[in-house]
């Protein structure tokens, strides 16, 4: 039985995120019709992460185990011509039978765009907030680096979210602007539900003066949801890399 690491990408605008829902459209349900049409069942699809409805991915992991002898390269190619146009493979390998895309990772990076522009621009609605405030993003790259570190940060997730365990080691944050986009990008070793959102809002309410300079670590220590900023919207979101041990990583 070969377990098969496969790599793609996708426009979320469409989705409601990846897991499979009852009543909603989503990437894993799409993707494992065309896994049905190429290896002939319905094979179970395990993913590294779950996104949230209208949430992109530059880089997604999934695993599925299959005994057909088919080479990785025409499994790429054979998905491709399955898959709609705003999902595609990358890549496929195999890798041990203990590989799991989401326990075998050790971090992700995601990255929040946001366009900063007077005038909102059509283009960019599905694939950027617009924020037409003024935006320093050298002031907020200095204020974000509050984030990085071994924290509890149970005060920047959903209360949705039904996780006991809410530390998280953040390996890096980064904000910088590039003409009249401005990007955050977060890797840690894993993501509580909505909290790069949740950062992002925050770092916005520095922004506006409503979180003084400096005041984030206190924020953070207090664990309050209550203290944070709004939750940014879903469209600026990527996944933009899933990284693993030496050996594992695409």
């Amino acid at each position: 039985m070969r377990n098969l690491l496969i790599t793609i990408k996708y426009d979320g605008t469409r989705y409601h995120g990846w897991q499979v829902q009852n009543n909603a459209v989503t990437v894993q349900q799409v993707f494992q019709d065309a896994v049905e049409k190429v290896f002939g069942s319905r094979l179970d699809v395990k993913g590294c992460s779950r996104t949230d409805s209208g949430v992109h991915a530059n880089m997604y992991s999934l695993t599925l185990k299959t005994d057909m002898q088919i080479t990785c390269e025409g499994i790429v190619m054979a998905l491709n011509t399955k898959l709609p146009k705003d999902i595609a493979v990358l890549s496929c390998r195999d890798v041990d039978d203990d590989f799991h895309p989401r326990y075998s990772c050790v971090s992700k990076e995601y990255v929040y765009k946001l366009y900063n522009g007077a005038i909102r621009d059509p283009f960019c609605e599905n694939y950027a907030l617009h924020y037409r405030f003024p935006v320093d993003a050298e002031y907020l790259n200095k204020e974000a680096q509050a984030f990085v570190g071994t924290h509890d940060f149970c005060g920047f997730c959903s209360s949705k979210s039904d996780v006991e365990d809410t530390v998280r080691t953040v390996k890096s944050f980064s904000v910088w602007r590039q003409n009249d986009f401005v990007y955050f990008k977060v890797e840690a070793d894993g993501f509580l539900y909505n909290m790069v959102r949740i950062m992002v809002g925050t770092l916005l309410f520095v922004a506006q003066g409503k979180i003084k300079q400096g005041e984030l670590p206190d924020i953070i220590n207090s664990k309050d949801r209550r203290r944070a900023g709004k939750t940014a919207a879903p469209q600026g979101l990527y996944l933009n890399r899933v990284n693993y041990k030496a050996g594992d990583s695409e």
